[in-house]
């Protein structure tokens, strides 16, 4: 396998945030006014919050994102994992949820939640690896969400 990169936000990496999302979630669902806040400034809707952003590399090429959404002072929420099509298959999912979640301990949270639907196959394998559990069905928090998922830390 190729050796996958860690990268922390930086304003050059800042485009890849939108640009991988945009293209699973316009293919499977819709953008809805939530992701266009997070997506386009993701500054102020995410890090200014106190979560996190963080990108794989493999090369020279940034093939995948995750981010961490503050809640509250305990719990963070996963959100916005996606992996460009050149790198699904090779483990980059679960490198980013390892890394974000690390990075959650070190934020001192105790559980981290995320939203999901459940025709995304191979999303919910990887957390279920990750050791998510499914704690309910969603009801307003997303349009598109009918799962709800969460880890103690």
């Amino acid at each position: 396998m190729e050796k996958v990169e860690i990268l922390p936000f930086s304003p050059e990496l800042k485009p890849y945030f939108d640009s991988i999302n945009r293209v699973w979630v316009e293919e499977l669902f819709e953008i809805e006014p939530f992701d266009k806040e997070q997506l386009e400034n993701p500054e102020k809707y995410v890090l200014d919050k106190g979560g996190e952003i963080i990108f794989a590399k493999i090369g020279n090429q940034v093939v995948g994102t995750v981010g961490l959404a503050k809640v509250d002072e305990k719990t963070y929420e996963m959100i916005k994992m996606g992996v460009d099509r050149s790198a699904q298959g090779k483990g980059v999912g679960r490198i980013l949820g390892d890394a974000i979640l690390e990075i959650a301990k070190e934020k001192g949270a105790e559980k981290v939640v995320l939203f999901t639907h459940s025709k995304l196959k191979a999303a919910l394998s990887i957390y279920e690896k990750l050791g998510f559990k499914e704690v309910q069905l969603c009801n307003d928090k997303y349009v598109r969400c009918d799962l709800a998922m969460e880890l103690d830390l």
